[in-house]
């Protein structure tokens, strides 16, 4: 029934021994970051406008998505939401640069991204800030 996606049957889950508890159901965000194609930028923030409408409160998304496209369209969304109403899940390990003059572009995928590069990062330092540059692009 709509309005009750996010309430699947079973009701919401424990992620290991965290505390953190999710509904069965999430969005996945990566085609909101023009996954295969272009999305227009309204589509995609009505997409997960329409997904709390239903009930989904569980949202994952990833630098790598778009290269931080996915980000920053979710976190358009999220912004004045109460943070106790949803639940949001990033990756670690590919930090984001600006794309230097002749430097290819990282497509992966994604159509019509930002002007940036993936790096790979698992050092504390590069893992600390992969996950405050996903930060400040969720708002």
């Amino acid at each position: 029934m709509v309005g009750d996606v996010g309430r699947a049957p079973g009701g919401p889950r424990e992620l290991g021994r965290s505390g953190v508890r999710v509904p069965p159901l999430g969005l996945g965000c990566a085609p909101l970051a023009n996954l295969y194609e272009a999305v227009p930028e309204e589509r995609a923030l009505d997409t997960v406008r329409a997904a709390f409408d239903t009930g989904l409160t569980y949202m994952d998304t990833a630098p790598h998505y778009g290269v931080g496209l996915s980000e920053e369209r979710l976190g358009r969304v999220l912004a004045g939401r109460d943070r106790a109403a949803y639940t949001l899940s990033t990756k670690v390990g590919r930090r984001l640069r600006p794309r230097a003059p002749g430097e290819p572009v990282q497509a992966d995928g994604f159509a019509d991204t930002p002007d940036r590069v993936r790096e790979w990062d698992f050092t504390r330092d590069g893992i600390r800030a992969t996950l405050e540059s996903s930060l400040e692009r969720l708002g």
